[in-house]
């Protein structure tokens, strides 16, 4: 179409990634700056307000370059999703620059080449959440076994000074404050009360 425009979408999961890689492939692919929008912000979820106005102003001819699938999801269910909504809703092509085969472009959409897209599509989204899947299985295994090596995790507890039983002794005979002796412990009051009722 003559007014279709060119968008590209980049997404980086933290504000400290860069993302001059996929602007630079973004702008090799030929996509005018202008049509080039950054986002940082987690693959989790499609709740991202960039790609939603972005998605809004897709139009019918439209293209959507993305350099890699990962870029726009993480959760394979919602990237088929996404997918069909772009391609079916909006009726806009998508380009995948890492995976050539994921071209929607009128062009390429011959009935054997939409077929192909469409299984590449979900055995790389399946792919990318199985991979996910399995770090986090890894994640949990390795915090088993560091826990039954004895290591803890999480906020470590307080260690009690000698000066404790001292101080514990005045505030019962009623010479200090519990604030007072928080105060020269350097904890709050709270933490003083909860050490003395629990030795």
């Amino acid at each position: 179409m003559k007014d279709a425009k060119m968008y590209g979408y980049v997404r980086c999961s933290t504000k400290e990634q860069n993302e001059e890689r996929q602007v630079l492939a973004m702008q090799e692919f030929g996509v005018p700056d202008k049509g080039i929008v950054v986002e940082k912000m987690s693959g989790k979820d499609f709740n991202r307000p960039s790609y939603q106005a972005l998605i809004k102003k897709l139009r019918p001819g439209d293209i959507f370059v993305i350099k890699s699938i990962d870029r726009l999801g993480r959760d394979y269910a919602e990237i088929i999703e996404q997918w069909r909504f772009i391609t079916r809703e909006r009726e806009a092509a998508i380009v995948v620059i890492d995976m050539p085969l994921l071209d929607t472009r009128q062009k390429h959409r011959d009935l054997t080449a939409s077929f192909i897209a469409d299984i590449v599509l979900q055995i790389l989204s399946y792919v990318a959440e199985t991979e996910r899947d399995f770090n986090r299985q890894r994640q949990a295994e390795g915090i088993a076994a560091a826990k039954a090596k004895g290591v803890k995790f999480g906020k470590q507890p307080k260690k009690r000074p000698a000066l404790l039983d001292d101080l514990r002794l005045q505030w019962l005979c009623g010479k200090i404050s519990s604030r007072e002796a928080g105060r020269r412990l350097g904890i709050s009051h709270t933490t003083f009360l909860t050490w003395i009722n629990k030795p």
